[in-house]
């Protein structure tokens, strides 16, 4: 398997011999896929990691966690508000719309609450396919596959800049003739501009009526200080790192004619809120002695009932395919 032919390996309730053998070739791989892994830099799906408290990364991923950390202290709420929306999202297009197939791209390492647990929970026949670019989250592939009886998950290795392999790929598990929901949470700020519309036009095109965009994007409009510090710290490390403003954000709609859900494009914490118990906080007391901790630790003792807007530098929305 290589980053030109997108892996893929699947879980299903009915019988089906080719995801048998695609579970069975990716847990044979596995020692191929972490020779793959370079430990040496910082991976995006593996600093996420660290922020959300995960122990699926190197020392490269917890020193740019740290330096962002630096940069903005309480960066690591914007983490975990990005995946309390994607909680939400979800919830509501499972629960409300009655979406049954998901499109996650840049999907990261298996969480508390993954798009597959959200989305069954309320919808046992719900569909899923996982994308990311990372070796590592393909090794731990099996923490996303485990669907319920009635649904399927699959997992595709492949880049978000190539869209036309996603979506062959992501063909032999999802129905293109049935409304899709595209998740692309905390990832298009990796991508330049002169990639990132053109992808988002190629995967919304092949999406039909009724489907929807999940988005989420830092942005330098409403905290510009820390989140261009944190931008710089990720730069000189290599990544590219796009803040974009939010009328960029939203050419991500209209340059697809997609029409935003309520409340429109907003900053995370503001999206529909429910006040569910945030998934990715620590559970249980804090330590005695919490100013003992590394400091990328002790985040996950802090509630992201405890944000407020400036904490927040991520927009996020949901906007339907007509």
């Amino acid at each position: 398997m290589s980053a030109d032919t997108p892996a893929a390996t699947s879980a299903t309730g009915a019988p089906d011999t080719a995801s048998d053998t695609g579970a069975s070739d990716a847990a044979s791989d596995t020692a191929g896929l972490r020779q793959r892994i370079d430990t040496t830099k910082a991976h995006p799906a593996r600093v996420y990691d660290v922020f959300l408290g995960g122990k699926d990364n190197y020392p490269a991923d917890r020193q740019a966690a740290s330096m962002a950390l630096k940069a903005n202290p309480r960066g690591h709420l914007d983490v975990r508000h990005n995946r309390d929306f994607v909680r939400r999202a979800v919830t509501a297009l499972a629960g409300e719309v009655g979406i049954r197939q998901f499109l996650d791209i840049g999907t990261g390492l298996p969480t508390q609450q993954n798009v597959h647990q959200i989305a069954q929970a309320i919808a046992p026949d719900s569909q899923i396919v996982y994308v990311d670019n990372d070796p590592i989250v393909l090794v731990h592939a099996q923490a996303l596959l485990t669907s319920g009886p009635q649904g399927r998950t699959d997992y595709i290795e492949a880049d978000l800049r190539d869209p036309a392999k996603i979506l062959e790929a992501a063909r032999r598990t999802l129905d293109f003739d049935r409304p899709i929901a595209l998740v692309l949470a905390a990832v298009l700020h990796f991508i330049e501009d002169e990639e990132a519309y053109p992808v988002v036009r190629q995967l919304v095109e092949a999406l039909p009526s009724g489907s929807h965009l999940v988005l989420s994007h830092l942005s330098a409009d409403l905290n510009p200080v820390p989140i261009n510090k944190v931008a710089d710290t990720f730069r000189k490390r290599g990544f590219s790192f796009v803040l974009r403003r939010r009328e960029e954000i939203g050419r991500f709609l209209s340059d697809n004619g997609l029409e935003p859900l309520e409340p429109g494009i907003v900053p995370s914490r503001h999206w529909r809120p429910d006040h569910a118990a945030d998934a990715t906080e620590a559970r249980g007391a804090a330590p005695e002695h919490l100013e003992e901790l590394d400091h990328l630790d002790q985040g996950q003792y802090v509630s992201i009932a405890e944000a407020t807007d400036e904490d927040v530098n991520i927009f996020v929305t949901v906007a339907r395919k007509p």
